[in-house]
């Protein structure tokens, strides 16, 4: 049973905007608070590349190709991390996982999949 559980991607023109969302399943509120959060993404025959990340301390990194158009943000009350992604361009096209590391865990997401069309 997956733990993190990815939602939002999809089919979208350039130019356009998708909200990507990941939730851990079973998570207390405790742990969402002290785990760093992240989205990588990867294409066909590329290694998994970070775009952002965001601290237990909300501060929040972003891959030099997203920065000014991706926000990472959390909400602890729903124990999700978001991805909102504007202005995108053909080259985000790729499948996006979310990453969870509080102490010795490391859990990914099962990834979701965004297409930019041009």
């Amino acid at each position: 049973q997956a733990q993190l559980v990815e939602s939002g991607g999809g089919l979208v023109q350039a130019g356009g905007s998708l909200r990507l969302s990941c939730r851990h399943s079973r998570m207390i509120l405790s742990t969402f608070w002290s785990t760093t959060m992240s989205w990588y993404r990867q294409t066909p025959g590329n290694q998994r590349e970070q775009v952002a990340r965001i601290t237990s301390d909300g501060i929040t990194i972003y891959a030099d190709s997203v920065k000014g158009r991706f926000t990472i943000s959390k909400d602890n009350s729903r124990k999700t991390m978001y991805l909102q992604m504007n202005s995108l361009k053909p080259e985000d096209t790729a499948v996006y996982y979310c990453n969870f590391v509080w102490g010795q865990n490391d859990v990914w997401g099962q990834g979701t999949r965004v297409t930019v069309s041009s």
